[in-house]
């Protein structure tokens, strides 16, 4: 647990697209429902609204453009580097759209969270709405997880789940799976910064507790 004394948790956020992840986190930071601060928005695209949102907010931006290096390692290590100028507690991944290299995740192992749109393990990757209603689920949602090698693999933290209605499209679907996003990362974010939440040997613990395999469960 962190001491009264202790300094509020330093988070970095990681966008590729319009952070409103990162918004809602650095809200809950403002409100000290979170006891951190976002030193830094760093994306590997410029001039996207993730920036510009940051900047609003008076959070110190950087980029890191994916297509000024030839190798995916070589823009890990200079992404390592921006990242580290800020000595971070805490990284948070709000719709990073990279894959990383295993020595990135190796080295920020333990404290880097990513959320991803689908009930984990279900659809790992891209179009997971879609896939969900060609599937035909009743339910669909979106989990936060620790980051592990294996894409969209690492030890679930919570779940928030969303009906799948008899009339949704992708569209419908996702915004409603959007607005749990909102909810449950910035929990996550705060159990984090708490000390509530660890990860142990590749699982996910929480108050000194194994997790089951889903993460803690939201139900709309």
């Amino acid at each position: 647990m962190k001491s009264e004394k202790a300094e509020p948790a330093r988070i970095v956020v990681l966008v590729s697209g319009s952070g409103s992840n990162m918004q809602v986190i650095a809200e809950a930071c403002a409100k000290n429902e979170i006891d951190g601060d976002i030193t830094a928005v760093i994306s590997n695209r410029p001039d996207v609204m993730g920036l510009q949102r940051a900047k609003e907010l008076g959070i110190a931006t950087d980029v890191v453009d994916h297509t000024q290096f030839p190798t995916r390692e070589e823009f890990d290590a200079n992404l390592i580097r921006a990242i580290d100028e800020h000595t971070p507690d805490l990284i948070v991944l709000a719709g990073f759209m990279r894959i990383l290299t295993s020595d990135f995740v190796r080295r920020y192992k333990g404290k880097m969270l990513n959320i991803h749109p689908s009930l984990l393990p279900k659809y790992k990757g891209l179009n997971t709405h879609q896939r969900a209603l060609d599937a035909g689920d009743k339910e669909a949602g979106v989990t936060v997880h620790f980051v592990s090698e294996d894409l969209d693999g690492g030890a679930n933290i919570i779940q928030a789940i969303v009906p799948v209605l008899d009339d949704d499209d992708e569209g419908t679907l996702r915004s409603r799976v959007q607005t749990q996003e909102h909810v449950i990362y910035p929990i996550a974010v705060k159990w984090f910064v708490e000390g509530r939440i660890s990860l142990n040997k590749g699982d996910a613990y929480f108050d000194g507790q194994p997790l089951p395999d889903t993460g803690l469960k939201l139900t709309q």
